[in-house]
């Protein structure tokens, strides 16, 4: 079996391949374990509660909190758990964490539209989404990290020129952890 962590991440042309594992409507968080190559159950959302789109990470990344960098897919139909998408960046929901013990990291969200959409083939920077989209994603997350205890507050969005740059740094980060 292929081990989706390892799969290339970012390609020439600006494009990225992206890795479900969290399909939209879930209340079921699931991670790759690339260590065992499998998804495993994270946590399970309160009734009422769902992921607003597919959601994943691009492979061979890593971010500030040590996990590939984060993703949101947006698909003319959820795919599985485990689906590789190509697909390109319409921007970034710039993000600060902060833990029940007051510890912040920057924890970005990239928005990704899929390469084969017909429903989103003209979205190609954020502002292209209704805002209310835009808003919906982050009230998500905030929800969403309110749970664990911690607090998620959007800084900024920012286009694609600015999600492909912070790609391009979480694929810098792998290959220098890999060594």
């Amino acid at each position: 079996m292929t081990n989706l962590g390892k799969l290339k991440g970012v390609g020439a042309n600006g494009n990225v391949t992206a890795i479900v594992e969290t399909t939209k409507g879930s209340r079921t968080k699931l991670d790759y374990d690339s260590k065992h190559q499998c998804f495993v159950v994270s946590k399970v959302l309160p009734e009422g509660m769902s992921f607003p789109f597919d959601y994943g990470f691009i492979p061979s990344t890593k971010g500030d909190d040590g996990d590939p960098l984060d993703v949101i897919l947006l698909l003319d139909e959820s795919v599985p758990s485990g689906t590789v998408v190509p697909a390109r960046l319409i921007g970034v929901i710039e993000a600060i964490q902060k833990d029940d013990e007051g510890e912040e990291e920057e924890n970005d969200r990239l928005l990704a539209v899929g390469a084969s959409s017909m429903l989103y083939e003209k979205v190609r920077k954020l502002s292209d989404l209704p805002t209310a989209v835009i808003e919906q994603i982050e009230e998500f997350f905030v929800s969403y990290n309110r749970l664990e205890g911690k607090s998620f507050v959007a800084k900024d969005h920012r286009g694609q020129k600015r999600a492909l740059h912070c790609v391009r740094r979480g694929k810098r980060r792998f290959t220098a952890s890999a060594r």
